[in-house]
C-alpha cells in the first residue's frame, strides 16, 4: 500500500526521506488551504507551527472528516495542545525537538488512524450507496407499477435501466408466440435509446428466439450475458453480434449487458440489452477515443442491480398486458352494451358513441383553457376515460323501457292505428252494403216507379256519410302526428268520439274509443304522461345498472356522471331536478353533447334532423334561459367540438 504525507511549505522532511521512501510514502507540499484533501491512500498531514497559521481549523476538520489524520508539531517549550488546535483533530502532538524515530512513530500511528478512517468511510459510503440503490430500485418499482400504458412502460424501463447503469444506449425485446405453422418463438425489437446517436431512425423487427443472437441466447438460456467487449467474443460461443448498426451510423458497441426479463412464473417475456457503460453518464461517444476513455465493463454489482430491475420490469410488463386485456374485455363489454341499446332502437344508432366523442373532446378542450372561469378546470387521462365510458353507457337504462314506448313514433301505437283503419273500412263497407240493401228493398216494395229519384237521394246521403267517414280518418291521421295539436283537431276528435257504429256482433261501439281519444289528444309529441315518465326512467335504470358494476377507483364516478345527463341548471330537468353546482361538470358537458346529437342526428320517425347552425341556435336559447352551462357551451362552439364525431366517422 502507498501512503501520502502532506506538509506545509515551511517544513522540509529531508531527515525522514529514507524512511519514507522505504515505507512507500509520497510527500506533497500544501501551499494553500484548499490543497488539503486526502486521496485514495491513507494520508497524514504533518502540521508545523507556521502551518497552523496557514490552514484554518475548519479546513483541518474537513480533512479529518474525509478520512485524513493530523500529526502536529509543538512550538519550543509548548508542552500541551493549544486551545486553538482541537485535540479531537489530532492523531499525534510531538515536541519541536523530537527525534526522527519519535516522529516516524507518530506518523505510523497517523497512518493507521487514516487507514481505519478510510475503511470506515468506505464502509459508510458503500452502505450509503447500497441505501441509494435500494431507494432507487424502490422508486423504480413504484414508477413501473403505476405506468399502465405498455408503450410508455417500455420506454420507462429502458430509460431507468440506462440511468442506473450509466449506459450510453440500450434496446428492449419482447417475446412473441411462434408464427402460424411455426414452432420457434420470436423476439420483437420494440424500443431503442442512444444518448450519443439520438437522431437515428427507429425501425421495429423480429428475430428468432434462439442461440444465434445475444438477445436470443439470453432469452433461451434465461440468464444474463456480460461482455467487456462485444467485438471480441470467445471462440466457442454460439451467438454473434450484429454490427450493422455500428457500421451504418459510425458507432462502437463495446461493453454490453444482456438480461432476460421474467414474469412471476419465471417464464422469459423479454430481453433488456444495455450498451456501453460510461464513467460520465453525460459523455457523448463521438469517436473511438471517447469509447476507450469513457466505456467501462459492467460490474458484478451493476449486474445485480439490473437483474433486480429486470425482475420488476418483467412483472410490470406482465401487469400492463393483463391490464390491457382487462381493458379490452371491458371495452368489448361496453360496445356490446351499446349494440344492445341500438338494436332495441335502431333509429338512435351511433348516438352513444357520438355523445362519448363530443364529451371527451369538450373535456380535452377545457384542459387547454388558461383564462376565464374555466382556467382551473382540468381533467386527467383517467377522468377522460371515465367520461368516455359514461358517455357510451349513458342510455343503457333504455333496456328497461318497453320497446313499443322506446320506438313510439306516432301518438297511437301501430296496432291501434291499424284497428282504426279497419274500423273505418268496416263502416265504409257497411255504408255501401246498406246503400244496396235499401235499393233492393225499394225495388221489392215499390217496383221501378220512382226508383231513379230514390237512388239519387240515397246517393247524395251516402256521399255525405262517406265524406264524413273519410274526414274522420284524415283527422285521426293528422292528429296522430307528433306535432303540435291544433285546437280544432281536439274538438273534432271529441265530436267523433260521440259517434258510434254497429259491429259484426250487432253491438254498438263508439267510432273512437276513450284511450284512442286520449292518445290522439296529446298536445305535442307522441307520448302521454305515463309514457314520458317511462322514457325518463331510463336514467334511473342506467344508474342502478352502473352502480352494480365494481368500478375501479378512477372510474367510480361513471354512474353519477351518466345519471344526470338530462338535468338542467335551472332545475327543469330530470330525474332529480338538480340545479347549478349540484350537477358535476362532466355531466353538464354530456348534457350539451346529448342535446346537440339529438337535434342533429339522422331523421327519426318522430322528428326531423336540424342543421348544425340551427341546433346551436336552439341550444343558445337554452343557455339564455339558464338551462345549459354557458361557458362550456362557448367552448363547444368556438372549438367546434361538434365536428369531432363527424371527423371520426370520416376516418
Amino acid at each position: 500500500m502507498t501512503y501520502r504525507l502532506l506538509h506545509p511549505q515551511s517544513w522540509s522532511p529531508q531527515d525522514l526521506a529514507p524512511a519514507l521512501e522505504a515505507a512507500r510514502v509520497e510527500t506533497r507540499v500544501v501551499g494553500r488551504p484548499e490543497e488539503l484533501a486526502p486521496g485514495d491512500q491513507p494520508t497524514v498531514l504533518l502540521l508545523d507551527v507556521p502551518g497552523r497559521e496557514l490552514i484554518p481549523v475548519e479546513r483541518l476538520r474537513a480533512f479529518v472528516d474525509a478520512g485524513g489524520a493530523v500529526v502536529a508539531l509543538a512550538k519550543p517549550a509548548e508542552r500541551d495542545v493549544p486551545d486553538a488546535l482541537p485535540t479531537e483533530l489530532l492523531t499525534g502532538f510531538v515536541p519541536a525537538d523530537t527525534g526522527t524515530r519519535q516522529l516516524l512513530v507518530a506518523l505510523r500511528a497517523g497512518y493507521r488512524e487514516a487507514a481505519a478512517r478510510q475503511e470506515t468511510a468506505r464502509a459508510r459510503n458503500e452502505a450509503a450507496q447500497r441505501s441509494r440503490e435500494i431507494g432507487e430500485l424502490t422508486r423504480i418499482g413504484v414508477a413501473l407499477g403505476t405506468e399502465r400504458d405498455l408503450t410508455r412502460l417500455l420506454d420507462l424501463i429502458l430509460e431507468l435501466a440506462r440511468r442506473v447503469t450509466q449506459s450510453d444506449a440500450g434496446s428492449l425485446y419482447l417475446v412473441e408466440p411462434p408464427e402460424v405453422g411455426g414452432t420457434t418463438k420470436r423476439l420483437a425489437f420494440l424500443r431503442a435509446q442512444n444518448h450519443s446517436k439520438p437522431d437515428v431512425p427507429f425501425v421495429t423487427f423480429t428475430i428468432p428466439m434462439d442461440r444465434t443472437s445475444l438477445a436470443g441466447y439470453a432469452a433461451t438460456e434465461g440468464k444474463e450475458l456480460v461482455l467487456d467487449d462485444a467485438y471480441f467474443l470467445p471462440p466457442d460461443v454460439e451467438y454473434t453480434i450484429n454490427r450493422s448498426f455500428d457500421e451504418r451510423y459510425g458507432y462502437r458497441t463495446k461493453s454490453m449487458l444482456v438480461i432476460p426479463m421474467k414474469d412471476h412464473k419465471e417464464d422469459v417475456i423479454g430481453v433488456l440489452q444495455l450498451i456501453n457503460r460510461k464513467r460520465d453518464p453525460e459523455a457523448v461517444l463521438a469517436t473511438p477515443a471517447d469509447v476507450e476513455t469513457q466505456v467501462v465493463p459492467y460490474s458484478k454489482r451493476t449486474v445485480d442491480l439490473v437483474t433486480a430491475l429486470a425482475g420488476q420490469a418483467g412483472v410490470a410488463i406482465e401487469n400492463s398486458k393483463l391490464y390491457a386485456q382487462i381493458e379490452n374485455m371491458f371495452e368489448t363489454f361496453v360496445n356490446a352494451a351499446v349494440l344492445a341499446i341500438e338494436q332495441r332502437d335502431p333509429t338512435t344508432e351511433g348516438h352513444s358513441r357520438r355523445v362519448a366523442d363530443y364529451t371527451t373532446g369538450l373535456a380535452k378542450q377545457v384542459n387547454t383553457i388558461k383564462t376565464g372561469p374555466l382556467r382551473g378546470a382540468k381533467f386527467s387521462d383517467e377522468q377522460i376515460r371515465e367520461i368516455k365510458y359514461a358517455g357510451l353507457l349513458h342510455d343503457f337504462g333504455k333496456v328497461g323501457v318497453r320497446e313499443q314506448v322506446l320506438v313510439k313514433a306516432k301518438k297511437l301505437y301501430p296496432a291501434a292505428m291499424e284497428l282504426i283503419r279497419q274500423r273505418h273500412a268496416f263502416v265504409h263497407r257497411t255504408l255501401e252494403r246498406d246503400f244496396w240493401r235499401q235499393c233492393a228493398e225499394f225495388l221489392e216494395r215499390e217496383g221501378r216507379e220512382g226508383y231513379g229519384a230514390f237512388v239519387q237521394g240515397l246517393e247524395a246521403s251516402q256521399r255525405q256519410e262517406l265524406a264524413e267517414l273519410d274526414r274522420f280518418l284524415e283527422l285521426v291521421l293528422q292528429s296522430n302526428e307528433p306535432s303540435l295539436l291544433p285546437a280544432e283537431h281536439a274538438r273534432g276528435l271529441t265530436d267523433f268520439a260521440q259517434k258510434s257504429y254497429v259491429n259484426l256482433a250487432g253491438e254498438t261501439e263508439p267510432l273512437l274509443h276513450p284511450d284512442e281519444v286520449r292518445f290522439l289528444s296529446i298536445p305535442k309529441g307522441s307520448l302521454d304522461e305515463s309514457e314520458r315518465l317511462e322514457i325518463e326512467s331510463h336514467v334511473t335504470h342506467t344508474y342502478n345498472f352502473l352502480q352494480k358494476i365494481p368500478w375501479t377507483p378512477e372510474l367510480s364516478n361513471i354512474p353519477t356522471i351518466a345519471f344526470g345527463h338530462h338535468e338542467k341548471l335551472d332545475g327543469s330537468g330530470y330525474p332529480k331536478h338538480r340545479r347549478g353546482g349540484e350537477i358535476p361538470a362532466q355531466t353538464r358537458m354530456m348534457t350539451i353533447s346529448d342535446i346537440y346529437d339529438a337535434l342533429t342526428a339522422q331523421d327519426r320517425p318522430y322528428k326531423r334532423a336540424v342543421p348544425a347552425p340551427r341546433a346551436l341556435d336552439i341550444m343558445s336559447d337554452e343557455v339564455k334561459r339558464g338551462q345549459l352551462d354557458g361557458e362550456l357551451f362557448k367552448v363547444f362552439v368556438e372549438a367546434k367540438v361538434y365536428e369531432t364525431a363527424v371527423k371520426r366517422d370520416a376516418s
